[in-house]
């Protein structure tokens, strides 16, 4: 083979081994040593696996990196977005004015800020630091300060981008749920009349406006005329199950069960334990791919339904049983460095952090809450050890998969970069973190032939 083409074609091999690693805009760092429990007689020290036990204190030390970053990029500020200067009469709108989303996501009303606000207020809940709930007050605050310009310029030029599109204008789920349940739980520590005209908006959204299949199953127009993404059980599971705690009313509890019922029926692999990404109508048989954070979006989801679902409610067996089916499967797939693929039944798929961080906290909360057993505990604590190693000493977190459609094919999961931007992990390792808190404060943990036994403490 003559050299140049020699060489053209190892590029073109080291180019798809990269992609296949997921180093896509932020490559994961090289992994340092792991450290053992020092009480075990033959240590488990694989590259980059910490086989020990988290103190409370560096668990903190690690959300208190990501909140920092998130204190230091958010910029509260409207600008020009075509100039890129501060605006600061807001006296009349003009089209081009937005928020200041340079830095990011941080100040935006999306899906994915919204699990990063709900994350700040469940670390806050665990380890009673304000700082955290103070941020998300701070965020929604400047949503709901500024929202009425905003409200100005799309009716005088249609809804913008950067002009608070989602919120003014919903057209799917990822518009409003997440982060309307986000809302709601500020709102029970901060009690706002203009976070509770939002919260209304948003339920009359998901309850009469968004698409449905004829049996009342949530749905998308895309990419075929019906189909399901796996995504949207986290997408509106939460915030009907927080709207049913917040007005007591048993419709919201209901619609919320019945998503995970009859979502897990045409997307849960009930054989393999794992979830497919996407179901459309007009597909027999349907190409399945096990996407670790489509898998992860509806365990949380689930596990977040339980924390609240009444214990007499007629769908809760059946919901915990789709729970209890689903963290079996994800925990047969674990890799051995505590973190979970791309696609879960692909090992040749890169290792991803957002999926890693959602079954974190799913099997976490699970043994918090008793729908697990203490055996599951270790499945959470290695994978938090995993995650503490995707954050950087700046708070931003490596490996994390970009945005991702619902897809025909292998080839396009196993090549969808990882960015320091995509925001759809932040959440997810700040709630996993709360959770593995909490669970290593509330167990008695022995070190027993070279592993780790959670047990109950007696009262």
């Amino acid at each position: 083979m003559p050299m140049l083409r020699l060489l053209a074609v190892t590029g073109c091999v080291l180019s798809m081994a990269a992609a296949a690693a997921g180093q896509g805009t932020a490559p994961p760092t090289a992994p340092k040593p792991g450290r053992s429990d020092p009480t075990f007689a033959q240590p488990s020290l694989a590259p980059g696996v910490d086989y020990t036990v988290p103190s409370e204190a560096e668990i903190k030390a690690v959300l208190d990196r990501i909140r920092d970053h998130f204190v230091r990029s958010t910029p509260y500020s409207i600008i020009d977005t075509e100039a890129g200067t501060p605006i600061t009469d807001l006296s009349r709108p003009i089209k081009s004015a937005g928020i200041d989303t340079r830095p990011g996501e941080f100040n935006d009303w999306n899906y994915s800020i919204g699990v990063a606000l709900a994350g700040m207020m469940h670390v806050a809940d665990v380890t009673g630091d304000a700082t955290y709930q103070a941020y998300a007050i701070k965020n929604f605050d400047f949503i709901f300060d500024h929202i009425d310009y905003f409200r100005r310029q799309a009716a005088e030029f249609g809804p913008q981008r950067d002009g608070y599109r989602r919120l003014l204008e919903m057209r799917e789920l990822d518009d409003c749920g997440a982060i309307g349940a986000a809302l709601i739980k500020v709102w029970r520590q901060h009690p706002d009349p203009r976070y509770r005209q939002a919260i209304d908006v948003v339920a009359n959204y998901i309850s009469t406006r968004q698409m449905r299949m004829p049996d009342g199953t949530l749905a998308r127009p895309r990419p075929q005329p019906v189909s399901l993404w796996v995504d949207d059980l986290y997408m509106s599971v939460p915030f009907l199950a927080q709207m049913g705690a917040l007005t007591g009313e048993r419709k919201y509890y209901d619609d919320a069960a019945r998503q995970v019922i009859q979502m897990s029926a045409r997307l849960f692999d009930s054989e393999r334990g794992l979830y497919d990404h996407s179901w459309f109508a007009n597909t027999d048989p349907d190409p399945r791919f096990y996407w670790g954070r489509g898998a992860g979006w509806a365990l949380m989801a689930t596990a977040e339904l339980l924390s609240v679902l009444p214990e007499d409610h007629p769908d809760r067996d059946a919901v915990l049983a789709i729970y209890r089916r689903a963290v079996k499967g994800v925990a047969s797939v674990q890799s051995g460095t505590g973190l979970w693929h791309q696609l879960l039944d692909k090992t040749d798929s890169y290792l991803e952090t957002s999926a890693t961080a959602m079954f974190t906290f799913a099997v976490a909360r699970g043994v918090n809450r008793g729908w697990l057993p203490p055996t599951y505990a270790p499945i959470a604590q290695a994978g938090w050890r995993a995650l503490e190693t995707r954050v950087r000493a700046d708070g931003q977190i490596e490996g994390i998969c970009v945005g991702t459609t619902a897809a025909y094919d292998a080839v396009y999961y196993y090549n969808r970069p990882t960015d320091l931007k995509a925001m759809q992990g932040y959440g997810p390792v700040l709630m996993a973190g709360a959770e593995v808190m909490a669970m290593v404060r509330a167990f008695d943990i022995q070190r027993q032939n070279n592993t780790f036994h959670y047990r109950e403490r007696r009262k």
